[in-house]
């Protein structure tokens, strides 16, 4: 496909409309996730946006980011393969969207969403409980063993409960989808 002046000014006025700041699609490299976070984190700040807010939208971002090359990293991904999609936007209320996906084996993907719907049901008291027992675990130095801590984290952040989906892609592949509100 070929981009053209005038789908890019579809995809201005979409992106506009939608009041995404930030958006990335394509493969992601450690040094990308900085970069990007430092913009993000100079646009938040230059709304005027409580130090507070600025460290959780950036946190998350942080975290979803990392969890997406760790996975594409410990699974061996090809660059195709460990793309990422990143989008932050202003959301309603003056809260911010943080919505990240990446392409996951089928049964990790399940195993994920089980474990937001199980977060997304808990208090805030649950959650800092939960981070807790969690800090109290031993931790494993095994590569792609995440959805623990940083997870745990991103719910207690959120202003909502955090939102997934999975759609199923080629046999035993799904693209996982992370959506929270902060």
């Amino acid at each position: 496909m070929t981009i053209s002046t005038n789908s890019l000014m579809s995809l201005r006025e979409y992106f506009s409309n939608q009041q995404i700041l930030i958006c990335f699609n394509g493969p992601i490299s450690t040094n990308l996730i900085g970069e990007i976070g430092s913009a993000l984190k100079e646009h938040i700040e230059s709304n005027h946006a409580p130090e507070l807010e600025v460290m959780d939208v950036f946190s998350v971002y942080i975290e979803m980011s990392q969890n997406i090359r760790n996975y594409a990293t410990s699974h061996g991904f090809s660059d195709s393969e460990s793309s990422a999609t990143v989008v932050i936007a202003a959301a309603e209320a003056g809260h911010y969207a943080v919505c990240a996906g990446n392409l996951v084996e089928m049964g990790d993907g399940q195993a994920l969403l089980e474990r937001i719907h199980e977060l997304a049901a808990c208090d805030k008291a649950q959650l800092k409980l939960l981070y807790k027992q969690q800090l109290r675990q031993p931790h494993t130095q095994t590569p792609g063993q995440g959805a623990g801590l940083g997870l745990i984290e991103i719910a207690r952040r959120s202003s909502q409960p955090m939102e997934a989906s999975l759609d199923p892609l080629e046999p035993g592949r799904a693209f996982f989808s992370l959506r929270a509100i902060i």
